[in-house]
């Protein structure tokens, strides 16, 4: 009885202890708390102070998200160690840091793809030949369409579809980019067939000037035409003009109008776009001619 005694005795001892230490220790647990609550407050505002003055100087969206971004962490970061500090954890901290190293290295290599991903991202924001900009229209990774952002980890391309496509920075860095935004204009390649019994100078000269009615075609560039092959049922050429690009539905539109315009000029002019023809061929060996097919006198069922 006396040993259960003296054990609660000392159990009594050591809250009280503890709450002797968390009475003396929460002055500056309140402190740190403040003192976190100002830095996630100056952090925000930092941000959006460097972001509007960047906005100002720089023109590069990707570049201002970033720096600004790193200007609210730096905040949020000397907060954290002004906290730290208060409540006198920062030896304790270091000496844990130091004590797993081994686990860091581990750690490492479990993240080193989000590694690779922020690098890539810092490169790619700081590279004087910057692939893109938010708002361009790229392809990367078989993907296409417009670059809503671009983030430390990855980047954001909004497919014409509507679907939102987070390519990881590493992915972007490494594989080829396709910028249709970075000119300004852009080439539509339109294929096209006519028949064999059509002339070949008169059809050039009406699809020239079918094309050149295509509403804001660029006039300083030539129209090409380019006759191909001779197909099984046509002889099939390529023409190709440049627009001016700013979104997908230009390329759409200039497209669609050169097709409406080509189809009614071939038609005003006698040019035929053919059908595919097939040809049946039943005098192969070992076959039987389809003339010699209708010729054989039907059998009267009293020869059988």
């Amino acid at each position: 009885m006396q040993s259960i005694q003296d054990a609660l005795e000392l159990l009594q001892d050591k809250f009280s202890s503890w709450l002797e230490g968390f009475i003396l220790l929460l002055p500056n647990f309140i402190l740190a708390v403040i003192t976190l609550a100002v830095a996630h407050f100056l952090a925000i505002n930092t941000q959006n102070i460097v972001r509007n003055l960047l906005n100002r100087i720089v023109d590069n969206k990707a570049l201002v998200n970033f720096l600004s971004t790193m200007t609210r962490l730096t905040v949020l970061l000397f907060g954290a160690l002004v906290a730290v500090k208060i409540l006198k954890l920062d030896q304790v901290i270091f000496s844990v840091l130091a004590g797993v190293g081994i686990l860091g290295i581990v750690i490492g290599f479990a993240f080193q793809d989000i590694a690779a991903n922020f690098i890539a991202g810092i490169t790619l924001v700081f590279r004087k030949d910057y692939p893109f900009r938010v708002g361009d229209i790229v392809e990367a990774n078989d993907f296409m369409g417009i670059v809503e952002g671009i983030n430390l980890r990855d980047t954001m391309i909004r497919t014409f579809q509507g679907q939102s496509i987070f390519i990881p920075n590493k992915l972007i860095y490494e594989n080829s980019v396709k910028n249709y935004s970075l000119l300004g204009k852009r080439r539509v390649d339109l294929g096209v067939g006519i028949s064999y019994g059509d002339d070949l100078e008169k059809v050039e000269k009406i699809t020239r000037e079918a094309v050149g009615k295509v509403p804001g075609i660029l006039t300083n560039k030539e129209i090409e035409i380019f006759f191909e092959e001779f197909g099984s049922s046509s002889i099939n050429f390529q023409v190709r003009f440049w627009i001016p690009f700013n979104k997908q539905i230009d390329y759409l539109k200039a497209r669609s109008q050169a097709i409406m315009e080509i189809k009614k000029h071939f038609d005003n002019n006698d040019i035929t776009i053919p059908f595919p023809i097939r040809t049946l061929d039943f005098g192969i060996k070992g076959g039987m001619k389809l003339s010699e097919m209708y010729s054989v006198p039907e059998k009267n069922n009293s020869e059988e």
